[in-house]
Protein backbone atom coordinates (compact mmCIF):
# COMPACT_ATOMS: atom_id res chain seq x y z
CA UNK A 1 0.00 0.00 0.00
CA UNK A 2 1.22 3.50 -0.85
CA UNK A 3 0.56 5.21 2.48
CA UNK A 4 1.47 8.67 1.17
CA UNK A 5 -1.22 8.55 -1.52
CA UNK A 6 -3.75 6.94 0.82
CA UNK A 7 -3.19 9.67 3.42
CA UNK A 8 -3.57 12.40 0.79
CA UNK A 9 -6.84 10.82 -0.39
CA UNK A 10 -8.18 10.60 3.16
CA UNK A 11 -7.25 14.24 3.81
CA UNK A 12 -9.34 15.32 0.84
CA UNK A 13 -12.28 13.09 1.76
CA UNK A 14 -12.38 14.20 5.39
CA UNK A 15 -11.26 17.82 5.07
CA UNK A 16 -8.27 17.12 7.30
CA UNK A 17 -5.06 19.04 7.82
CA UNK A 18 -1.74 17.59 9.00
CA UNK A 19 0.53 19.73 11.16
CA UNK A 20 4.07 18.38 11.62
CA UNK A 21 6.81 19.58 13.91
CA UNK A 22 10.25 19.80 12.35
CA UNK A 23 11.61 17.22 14.83
CA UNK A 24 9.36 14.59 13.23
CA UNK A 25 10.62 11.84 10.94
CA UNK A 26 11.35 13.59 7.65
CA UNK A 27 9.13 11.31 5.54
CA UNK A 28 6.09 12.82 7.28
CA UNK A 29 6.76 16.04 5.34
CA UNK A 30 5.42 14.23 2.26
CA UNK A 31 1.89 14.34 3.68
CA UNK A 32 2.07 17.38 5.98
CA UNK A 33 0.30 20.62 5.09
CA UNK A 34 2.41 22.68 7.48
CA UNK A 35 5.85 21.89 8.93
CA UNK A 36 7.47 24.13 11.50
CA UNK A 37 8.14 24.99 15.12
CA UNK A 38 5.63 25.29 17.96
CA UNK A 39 4.73 28.94 17.35
CA UNK A 40 4.10 28.46 13.63
CA UNK A 41 2.04 25.33 14.19
CA UNK A 42 -0.03 27.05 16.90
CA UNK A 43 -0.73 29.88 14.47
CA UNK A 44 -1.72 27.43 11.73
CA UNK A 45 -3.94 25.50 14.14
CA UNK A 46 -5.73 28.73 15.04
CA UNK A 47 -6.35 29.62 11.37
CA UNK A 48 -7.32 26.27 9.86
CA UNK A 49 -10.75 25.62 8.33
CA UNK A 50 -10.23 21.85 8.43
CA UNK A 51 -12.68 19.60 10.28
CA UNK A 52 -9.92 17.29 11.48
CA UNK A 53 -6.42 18.21 12.69
CA UNK A 54 -3.80 15.47 12.68
CA UNK A 55 -0.92 16.69 14.84
CA UNK A 56 2.34 14.93 14.04
CA UNK A 57 4.13 16.02 17.18
CA UNK A 58 3.81 15.35 20.89
CA UNK A 59 0.92 15.43 23.34
CA UNK A 60 1.11 19.03 24.56
CA UNK A 61 1.08 20.26 20.95
CA UNK A 62 -2.10 18.35 20.10
CA UNK A 63 -3.62 19.53 23.37
CA UNK A 64 -2.85 23.16 22.48
CA UNK A 65 -4.43 22.68 19.05
CA UNK A 66 -7.57 21.31 20.70
CA UNK A 67 -7.76 24.27 23.08
CA UNK A 68 -7.59 26.59 20.06
CA UNK A 69 -10.16 24.49 18.16
CA UNK A 70 -12.72 23.15 20.64
CA UNK A 71 -15.19 22.24 17.88
CA UNK A 72 -12.71 20.40 15.67
CA UNK A 73 -11.47 16.84 16.00
CA UNK A 74 -7.79 16.81 17.00
CA UNK A 75 -5.89 13.56 16.68
CA UNK A 76 -2.41 12.60 17.88
CA UNK A 77 -1.28 9.62 15.75
CA UNK A 78 0.69 7.99 18.58
CA UNK A 79 -0.56 8.61 22.12
CA UNK A 80 2.79 7.59 23.56
CA UNK A 81 4.39 10.72 22.10
CA UNK A 82 4.90 12.77 25.25
CA UNK A 83 7.39 15.42 26.36
CA UNK A 84 9.86 14.89 29.18
CA UNK A 85 10.13 18.63 29.80
CA UNK A 86 6.35 19.11 30.05
CA UNK A 87 6.22 16.19 32.51
CA UNK A 88 8.67 17.98 34.83
CA UNK A 89 5.98 20.28 36.22
CA UNK A 90 2.38 19.62 37.24
CA UNK A 91 -0.31 21.88 38.65
CA UNK A 92 0.70 21.30 42.27
CA UNK A 93 4.36 22.05 41.55
CA UNK A 94 3.38 25.19 39.64
CA UNK A 95 1.29 26.45 42.56
CA UNK A 96 4.17 25.82 44.96
CA UNK A 97 6.57 27.66 42.63
CA UNK A 98 4.18 30.64 42.54
CA UNK A 99 3.70 30.57 46.32
CA UNK A 100 7.44 30.94 46.80
CA UNK A 101 7.47 33.96 44.49
CA UNK A 102 4.14 35.77 44.95
CA UNK A 103 2.83 38.63 42.83
CA UNK A 104 5.22 38.00 39.91
CA UNK A 105 3.88 37.40 36.38
CA UNK A 106 4.22 33.82 35.18
CA UNK A 107 5.39 32.79 31.72
CA UNK A 108 5.01 29.16 30.72
CA UNK A 109 6.84 27.61 27.82
CA UNK A 110 4.47 26.00 25.33
CA UNK A 111 6.07 22.70 26.36
CA UNK A 112 3.59 22.38 29.23
CA UNK A 113 0.21 20.80 29.91
CA UNK A 114 -3.17 22.50 29.69
CA UNK A 115 -3.38 22.39 33.50
CA UNK A 116 -0.16 24.38 33.82
CA UNK A 117 -1.18 26.83 31.08
CA UNK A 118 -4.48 27.43 32.88
CA UNK A 119 -2.70 29.08 35.80
CA UNK A 120 -0.04 31.09 33.96
CA UNK A 121 -0.30 34.63 32.65
CA UNK A 122 1.11 34.06 29.19
CA UNK A 123 2.62 31.31 27.08
CA UNK A 124 5.74 31.47 24.90
CA UNK A 125 7.79 29.45 22.45
CA UNK A 126 11.53 29.59 21.79
CA UNK A 127 10.75 31.77 18.76
CA UNK A 128 9.06 34.52 20.75
CA UNK A 129 10.25 34.07 24.36
CA UNK A 130 12.26 37.32 24.38
CA UNK A 131 9.34 39.30 22.96
CA UNK A 132 6.86 37.71 25.37
CA UNK A 133 8.90 38.37 28.51
CA UNK A 134 9.67 41.92 27.37
CA UNK A 135 5.96 42.58 26.74
CA UNK A 136 5.20 42.12 30.43
CA UNK A 137 7.30 45.19 31.36
CA UNK A 138 8.08 43.60 34.71
CA UNK A 139 11.26 43.72 36.79
CA UNK A 140 10.85 40.05 37.69
CA UNK A 141 9.22 37.19 35.81
CA UNK A 142 8.61 33.54 36.71
CA UNK A 143 9.53 31.21 33.85
CA UNK A 144 8.74 27.52 33.56
CA UNK A 145 9.53 24.76 33.03
CA UNK A 146 12.79 25.31 31.07
CA UNK A 147 15.56 26.91 33.14
CA UNK A 148 17.92 27.17 30.16
CA UNK A 149 15.51 29.07 27.91
CA UNK A 150 14.52 31.31 30.81
CA UNK A 151 18.09 32.26 31.66
CA UNK A 152 18.92 32.80 27.98
CA UNK A 153 16.01 35.25 27.76
CA UNK A 154 17.27 37.01 30.90
CA UNK A 155 20.71 37.40 29.34
CA UNK A 156 19.32 38.75 26.07
CA UNK A 157 17.08 41.33 27.71
CA UNK A 158 19.43 42.40 30.48
CA UNK A 159 16.77 44.40 32.33
CA UNK A 160 14.58 41.73 33.91
CA UNK A 161 15.24 39.04 36.50
CA UNK A 162 13.95 35.71 35.19
CA UNK A 163 13.28 33.30 38.05
CA UNK A 164 13.29 29.83 36.53
CA UNK A 165 11.73 26.54 37.49
CA UNK A 166 14.27 23.72 37.50
CA UNK A 167 13.17 21.90 34.35
CA UNK A 168 14.84 21.29 31.00
CA UNK A 169 14.80 19.51 27.68
CA UNK A 170 17.02 16.46 28.33
CA UNK A 171 18.02 16.34 24.65
CA UNK A 172 19.43 19.87 24.60
CA UNK A 173 20.54 19.97 28.24
CA UNK A 174 22.93 17.06 27.77
CA UNK A 175 24.97 18.88 25.11
CA UNK A 176 28.23 19.77 26.87
CA UNK A 177 30.43 22.81 26.15
CA UNK A 178 33.42 20.61 25.40
CA UNK A 179 31.42 19.21 22.51
CA UNK A 180 31.47 22.55 20.72
CA UNK A 181 35.23 22.88 21.14
CA UNK A 182 35.98 19.38 19.86
CA UNK A 183 33.52 19.50 16.97
CA UNK A 184 34.69 22.99 16.00
CA UNK A 185 38.29 21.75 16.01
CA UNK A 186 37.24 19.04 13.54
CA UNK A 187 35.29 21.48 11.34
CA UNK A 188 37.02 24.84 11.89
CA UNK A 189 35.12 26.66 9.12
CA UNK A 190 31.71 25.63 10.42
CA UNK A 191 29.32 28.09 12.07
CA UNK A 192 27.76 26.81 15.32
CA UNK A 193 23.97 27.21 15.52
CA UNK A 194 22.38 26.27 18.85
CA UNK A 195 18.92 26.09 20.38
CA UNK A 196 18.26 28.24 23.50
CA UNK A 197 17.18 25.10 25.40
CA UNK A 198 20.91 24.33 25.65
CA UNK A 199 22.84 25.29 28.78
CA UNK A 200 24.17 28.85 28.90
CA UNK A 201 27.78 27.67 28.98
CA UNK A 202 27.04 25.79 25.75
CA UNK A 203 24.96 28.37 23.87
CA UNK A 204 27.36 31.19 24.80
CA UNK A 205 29.96 29.56 22.52
CA UNK A 206 27.62 29.38 19.52
CA UNK A 207 27.71 31.80 16.59
CA UNK A 208 23.93 31.96 16.58
CA UNK A 209 21.26 30.92 19.11
CA UNK A 210 17.64 30.58 18.07
CA UNK A 211 14.55 28.44 17.69
CA UNK A 212 14.35 25.67 15.12
CA UNK A 213 12.81 28.12 12.65
CA UNK A 214 15.49 30.66 13.50
CA UNK A 215 18.23 28.12 12.83
CA UNK A 216 16.68 27.07 9.51
CA UNK A 217 16.30 30.71 8.42
CA UNK A 218 19.89 31.49 9.44
CA UNK A 219 21.13 28.73 7.14
CA UNK A 220 18.80 29.87 4.36
CA UNK A 221 20.08 33.46 4.48
CA UNK A 222 23.75 32.71 5.15
CA UNK A 223 26.56 32.62 2.62
CA UNK A 224 28.44 30.19 4.86
CA UNK A 225 28.79 26.61 3.61
CA UNK A 226 29.40 24.59 6.80
CA UNK A 227 27.32 24.44 9.98
CA UNK A 228 27.39 22.61 13.28
CA UNK A 229 23.73 22.22 14.29
CA UNK A 230 23.07 21.86 18.03
CA UNK A 231 19.47 20.73 18.09
CA UNK A 232 17.32 17.71 17.26
CA UNK A 233 18.15 15.49 14.29
CA UNK A 234 14.94 16.37 12.44
CA UNK A 235 16.24 19.88 11.80
CA UNK A 236 19.52 18.55 10.40
CA UNK A 237 17.66 16.08 8.16
CA UNK A 238 15.58 18.90 6.66
CA UNK A 239 18.59 21.18 6.22
CA UNK A 240 20.49 18.44 4.39
CA UNK A 241 17.51 17.89 2.12
CA UNK A 242 16.82 21.56 1.42
CA UNK A 243 20.42 22.80 1.12
CA UNK A 244 22.43 19.98 -0.48
CA UNK A 245 25.19 22.44 -1.43
CA UNK A 246 25.95 23.01 2.26
CA UNK A 247 27.46 20.74 4.92
CA UNK A 248 25.86 20.03 8.30
CA UNK A 249 27.39 18.38 11.34
CA UNK A 250 26.18 17.32 14.78
CA UNK A 251 28.08 17.79 18.04
CA UNK A 252 30.62 14.94 18.17
CA UNK A 253 29.00 13.83 14.85
CA UNK A 254 26.32 12.22 17.02
CA UNK A 255 22.81 13.52 16.24
CA UNK A 256 20.55 14.50 19.15
CA UNK A 257 17.35 12.47 18.92
CA UNK A 258 14.07 13.04 20.73
CA UNK A 259 12.57 9.57 20.85
CA UNK A 260 9.11 10.93 21.62
CA UNK A 261 9.15 13.06 18.47
CA UNK A 262 10.13 10.03 16.41
CA UNK A 263 7.18 7.88 17.54
CA UNK A 264 4.74 9.08 14.87
CA UNK A 265 5.01 7.24 11.56
CA UNK A 266 3.24 7.38 8.20
CA UNK A 267 1.43 4.19 9.22
CA UNK A 268 0.25 5.84 12.44
CA UNK A 269 -0.99 8.86 10.48
CA UNK A 270 -2.82 6.64 7.99
CA UNK A 271 -4.72 4.75 10.72
CA UNK A 272 -5.30 7.96 12.69
CA UNK A 273 -7.02 9.48 9.65
CA UNK A 274 -8.85 6.33 8.66
CA UNK A 275 -10.24 5.63 12.15
CA UNK A 276 -10.22 9.23 13.44
CA UNK A 277 -8.49 8.12 16.64
CA UNK A 278 -6.83 8.60 19.09
CA UNK A 279 -8.69 11.84 19.67
CA UNK A 280 -7.36 14.48 22.06
CA UNK A 281 -9.89 16.21 24.31
CA UNK A 282 -9.53 18.95 26.93
CA UNK A 283 -12.20 19.50 29.58
CA UNK A 284 -14.10 22.67 28.53
CA UNK A 285 -13.62 24.62 31.77
CA UNK A 286 -9.91 23.85 31.75
CA UNK A 287 -9.66 24.86 28.10
CA UNK A 288 -11.35 28.21 28.84
CA UNK A 289 -8.66 29.00 31.40
CA UNK A 290 -5.75 27.74 29.31
CA UNK A 291 -6.75 29.53 26.12
CA UNK A 292 -6.30 32.94 27.76
CA UNK A 293 -2.61 32.18 28.22
CA UNK A 294 -2.23 30.95 24.62
CA UNK A 295 -4.27 33.73 23.02
CA UNK A 296 -2.26 36.37 24.83
CA UNK A 297 0.90 34.88 23.33
CA UNK A 298 -0.58 34.79 19.83
CA UNK A 299 -1.71 38.40 20.15
CA UNK A 300 1.76 39.59 21.20
CA UNK A 301 3.34 37.52 18.41
CA UNK A 302 1.37 39.11 15.57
Amino acid sequence: MNYVEEIKNLKREKNAVILAHCYQNIEIDEVADYVGDSLYLSQMAEKTNADIIIFAGVYFMAQTAKILNPNKKVILPNLNAGCEMADMINLQQLREFKRKHPDIPTVCYINSTAEVKSECDICCTSSNAIKIVDSLKAKKVLFLPDRNLGKWVEKQLGNVEVITYNGCCPIHDELDPQGIKETKAKYPRAFVLAHPECKEEFSSQADYVGSTTGIINFVKNSNEKEFIIATEKGVIDRLKRDYPEKEFYSIYDKPSICNNMKLNSLLDIYYALKNETPEINVEPELAKKAIKCINRMLEVSK
